[in-house]
């Protein structure tokens, strides 16, 4: 299919990588619906706006990842008003900074919620779109430096990414045979209020980050790449832009 008949869900749109990546895939010529928590409709509603004024149709789809039904309705949303999914971008995520001694039960579990329920259920929903659809797709996760190896401090969101490269990797076995690959991106840090509330968080409990520090754009560009016709070749891959951090 050309880029101009092609659809994208984004999740975690309305600031960050997540707002780079749809802004990217909207420049490349396609339609995007954006995600978000439904406190951020009004960021939503902007990045929309942004969208259209490059030409593309967009509608924004609020929601808690973690909620089996909001996935479920938003992703029946994207494929009825803007004709189907093709590319989707699981991109949410949630950041604890502590030390696992003082970390209470309920927050390790909404780290998880956020980032691994929430990534299966919007795999789980696209997949079965696009086996529907029956003419292939992308399915991309967001993973992390810190799912490549641990860093002191953020054990319950380095645990979480470790988990969507290995649902990511299962996932693409799984789907192979619709045509649809399944990849994530791995960052490091890169200048967003999520890397500064890292920094924040590691000075806090004597842990300094000393990283390279890189911009969204780098990792939008990858996405931009993976979900193109050319990158059919690649499959349950964990591509991580991060300036010479980890190295694979």
């Amino acid at each position: 299919m050309s880029d101009s008949t092609r659809v994208a869900y984004v999740s975690g749109a309305a600031q960050g990588i997540g707002l780079k990546i749809a802004l990217r895939l909207a420049d490349d010529g396609l339609d995007v619906a954006v995600n978000d928590i439904p406190s951020k409709q009004a960021q939503l509603e902007e990045v929309v706006s942004q969208i259209k004024a490059k030409g593309r149709r967009a509608i924004a789809v609020p929601g808690d990842v973690s909620v089996e039904e909001d996935v479920r309705s938003m992703i029946d949303k994207v494929a009825a008003e803007l004709g189907g999914l093709d590319v989707l971008v699981a991109n949410a995520g949630l950041l604890l900074v502590k030390a696992v001694q003082d970390i209470d039960a309920e927050e390790w579990d909404r780290v998880m919620a956020v980032n691994i329920r929430g990534t299966m259920l919007q795999y789980k929903y696209a997949a079965r779109q696009m086996i529907k659809q029956g003419r292939g797709g992308r399915i991309l996760g967001a993973s992390s430096v810190a799912g490549k190896r641990g860093w002191g401090g953020i054990s319950a969101y380095s645990a979480s990414k470790f988990a969507v490269r290995g649902l990511t990797q299962c996932l693409s076995i799984e789907l192979a045979k619709h045509n649809i690959t399944v990849n994530c991106y791995a960052p490091g840090i890169v200048v967003t209020q999520m890397a500064l509330d890292l920094g924040a968080g590691l000075a806090a409990i004597g842990m300094p980050a000393e990283i390279p520090v890189g911009d969204p754009e780098s990792v939008s560009s990858i996405v931009s790449y993976l979900v193109k016709p050319e990158a059919s070749f690649i499959t349950g891959q964990s591509i991580s832009p991060n300036g010479g951090a980890v190295l694979d």
